[in-house]
């Protein structure tokens, strides 16, 4: 973006009482205030943390652990042997 230098500049102040000005000429115009959005509407749109799920019902089939895997003792996460880190502690790569 080119910068014209040899343009006047404006002090803080200048830019300050200007944008001062905008603000008291925008109070007094009647519309600013007002909010075209129904909040009824916009309320019914959003999940609320804790909401009702009783109804839903979950599709995921439980496999016991296989010979090949391990559970880490610090994340307790089911983890294949490769990604064991220590074999005392049975902590995975990823807690260490």
């Amino acid at each position: 973006m080119a910068t014209d230098y040899d343009a006047p500049r404006k002090s803080e102040e200048d830019q300050s009482e200007e944008s001062i000005e905008e603000l008291k000429a925008r109070r007094h115009d009647k519309n600013s205030g007002k909010v075209d959005e129904d909040e009824t509407e916009a309320a019914e749109s959003f999940e609320l943390p804790g909401a009702d799920l009783s109804h839903e019902e979950l599709a995921v089939e439980v496999m016991p652990r296989q010979d090949d895997e391990f559970t880490c003792m610090s994340c307790f996460l089911v983890h294949h042997r490769s990604q064991l880190a220590d074999e005392k502690k049975l902590i995975c790569r990823d807690c260490i």
